[in-house]
């Protein structure tokens, strides 16, 4: 949140001074927007802080709601999204808390994308599709609730609308089309007195700030992971609350897929009534192939998770396939786990038949999947040629992509162009439109701007790219912005001893290390201490083919507790996720001349034996580091081997590890200068 005031106390901010272009509280929000961001506010910010601010204020003045608390940009947990206002009060009839969710729009005209009724182009001039104000808002108000416990103490706590205040009804017509529900309705400025109503209706004339305070200082729910949706998905509302542009890819999908019904086996009114569906048919332009871009936490496992969900829910099945070993293990393990006594081998060959790897459709049928959702298609092969396959199947020279979109009616991809980690995998979406292109398909490529990690920070993630040269400028100095925790630890010690103790508090915690070190098979069932790091040495997780008493499986090392006791690699920690992050950047990556160059000498990975061109092990190298860097959803520490390593390192992030005392308990290892966020305070696993 940026700034809290009474209506009264803003009626004194919303009158611009003479001789000023802003108004008092437009000059506050910029200040404190950069000095939490670091950043200058956009045009579009400082416009509706300037313009659309004061259009709820006077109504609430109008109302006699002087006391009503507004709330200016409102964060939403675990994530970059906000939302414009919330206003804090009494309701009228019972004097509960009550809350009202505004979301600003300064458009005149509007149109509906017709294609798609949720995307809409609201005249921005930048030639993309926004998601509907009403389903933005509907969305945040779900996704509130969803990880706000206060908001769910009464069914009618909040409620939600979009304000779109320059705009006539006829302007924005085709927006009504959309059904309003009570966490988002739609509002012009011909519906101003409804609007009014709406504030008398949820507030009374008396101080909300008890209410804002509440809301602040709430508890919040801890981030689901992409294991915890994979687990919920059979339980009602088990489903991830997708916002913005995650919402709007996933909508464009589904209606695909209704569209073409014949095409792709389903029933008009697969996801809406009947009597609003498209007319069925094969899809006249010809295969059409969805690639959805993003970096790390911007949800694009919560989008092929929760398509996979929502086909079920209809009681169709969609394939989802990596090529991630961790990733699809761990898939199959939740499913077996559901296995009711005496059913174990039939769930365990659906487990097969709906997670698979990427390698696994040469010999599948065209068009013989409705839907393929190609998951960490960034692990994408130039080819699906191994040592296993049948030598019928065998053709080096035909592209994996190719095999994968042939074999599936609707082949949907998620990727991020920074996450290849061998030599041998090419999958960008650049290369992944050329392929479907050349094989006669229509392509759109959705980037995903959100972030659901780091806190929502997308500042770390622009940090963590600029500080490992992945297409950006030179390594900056981390300034904080009160979302995530970065900082350094002294030796691989302290770093251990402080992820423990986030373990111990309830969090899920985890250190991994850059591939620098032997990976040694079990001797006689233990673990080998092959990371070794002055005098403190630590096993690697478990290797894929073996087996080891009191240690998970790699497939589970990032899910199974008892992966604590064992440094991850980049090949078990990709796609998944933890509350703290540490990080040990081994002998392979050195900071020298004021960025980091790769050497390659000290990798123990063996992908980059034999005759691998530098730049490839380069970029694989950087990718690595990319991918381990940007697993914490709370916190991150980071430590180098290298001495000048780390002293860069230090220089750069200004967060350190030291003792503190709570309530007067033994001194615990804390990161200092940063209060960890309430909803990873000790909690009951």
């Amino acid at each position: 949140m940026l700034l809290q005031f009474s209506a009264a106390e803003l009626g004194q901010l919303i009158v611009a001074r003479a001789g000023s272009v802003h108004s008092p509280l437009t000059e506050q929000l910029m200040s404190k927007h950069f000095e939490t961001k670091r950043r200058a506010a956009s045009s579009g910010d400082v416009a509706s802080w300037n313009n659309s601010i004061p259009v709820v204020v006077r109504a609430l003045l109008d109302c006699g709601l002087d006391e009503v608390e507004v709330q200016v940009e409102v964060d939403l947990p675990h994530t970059n999204s906000a939302v414009d206002l919330v206003l804090c009060g009494q309701r009228p009839d019972t004097g509960t808390d009550s809350y009202l969710a505004v979301e600003l729009k300064q458009v005149r005209h509007a149109t509906v994308d017709p294609r798609c009724p949720v995307a809409v182009d609201l005249g921005f001039g930048d030639g993309k599709n926004k998601l509907h104000p009403v389903r933005q808002v509907q969305r945040y108000c779900e996704y509130m609730v969803r990880y706000l416990p206060h908001l769910r103490e009464s069914a009618d706590r909040l409620t939600g609308v979009a304000l779109l205040h320059n705009a006539r009804d006829a302007a924005v017509e085709a927006l009504f089309d959309l059904p309003e529900s009570d966490h988002g309705f739609l509002y012009t400025l011909d519906d101003m007195d409804r609007f009014r109503r709406v504030l008398t209706g949820r507030f009374a004339a008396a101080s909300g700030k008890r209410a804002a305070s509440a809301l602040e200082e709430a508890r919040r729910d801890p981030l689901l992971k992409v294991t915890d949706v994979a687990r919920q998905r059979s339980v009602t509302g088990g489903g991830l609350t997708l916002l913005d542009e995650q919402y709007v890819a996933f909508d464009r999908i589904t209606r695909h897929l209704e569209k073409t019904a014949p095409l792709t086996s389903y029933n008009v009114g697969l996801f809406y009534d009947a009597g609003a569906a498209h007319s069925s048919g094969p899809d006249p332009d010809g295969k059409r192939v969805y690639i959805l871009r993003g970096g790390p936490g911007s949800g694009k496992s919560a989008i092929a998770l929760e398509l996979q969900r929502a086909l079920g829910a209809k009681g169709r099945e969609a394939v989802l396939a990596s090529g991630s070993h961790a990733y699809t293990e761990t898939l199959r393990e939740i499913m077996l786990s559901t296995a009711r006594r005496g059913r174990l081998s039939d769930k365990r060959s659906s487990a097969r038949n709906l997670y698979r790897y990427f390698n696994s459709f040469a010999d599948t049928p065209p068009d013989g999947i409705d839907v393929l959702i190609c998951d960490e298609a960034h692990r994408m092969r130039r080819s699906s040629t191994h040592r296993w396959m049948p030598t019928e199947l065998r053709d080096d020279n035909r592209p994996q992509a190719t095999e994968l979109i042939k074999a599936a009616k609707v082949p949907i991809f998620l990727l991020d162009d920074h996450q290849s980690i061998r030599p041998d995998e090419v999958g960008t979406a650049e290369y992944l439109k050329k392929v479907a292109e050349d094989s006669g398909c229509l392509v759109e490529v959705t980037d995903l701007e959100g972030t659901f990690r780091a806190g929502g920070s997308k500042r770390y993630q622009r940090w963590v790219q600029q500080l490992l040269g992945l297409g950006t400028s030179d390594p900056v100095a981390w300034r904080s912005d009160g979302r995530m925790t970065l900082t350094v630890a002294d030796s691989p010690e302290q770093m251990e001893r402080f992820i423990r103790e986030r373990d111990l508090e309830g969090a899920t915690a985890r250190i991994t290390a850059g591939f620098c070190w032997p990976w040694s098979n079990p001797d006689e069932k233990q673990l080998i201490d092959d990371v070794v790091i002055k005098g403190w040495h630590r096993p690697w997780n478990v290797k894929p083919e073996h087996r080891v008493p009191n240690a998970p499986t790699s497939a589970l090392w990032s899910t199974d507790r008892r992966g604590i006791g064992q440094i991850g690699c980049v090949y078990t920690a990709q796609t998944f996720e933890y509350d703290w992050n540490g990080v040990i950047l081994g002998p392979d990556l050195l900071f020298r001349n004021g960025k980091f160059r790769v050497e390659r000498t000290a990798s123990c990975d063996p992908a980059f034996r034999g005759p691998v061109d530098d730049t490839i092990v380069d970029r694989c190298v950087r990718n690595a580091y990319h991918v381990l860097l940007t697993r914490g959803v709370v916190g991150t520490v980071v430590y180098a081997v290298d001495p000048a390593t780390h002293n860069e390192l230090r220089r750069l992030i200004t967060g350190t590890i030291g003792m503190q005392h709570y309530d007067g308990a033994q001194p615990k290892l804390t990161a200092e200068g940063s209060q960890l966020p309430p909803a990873y305070n000790s909690r009951h696993r």
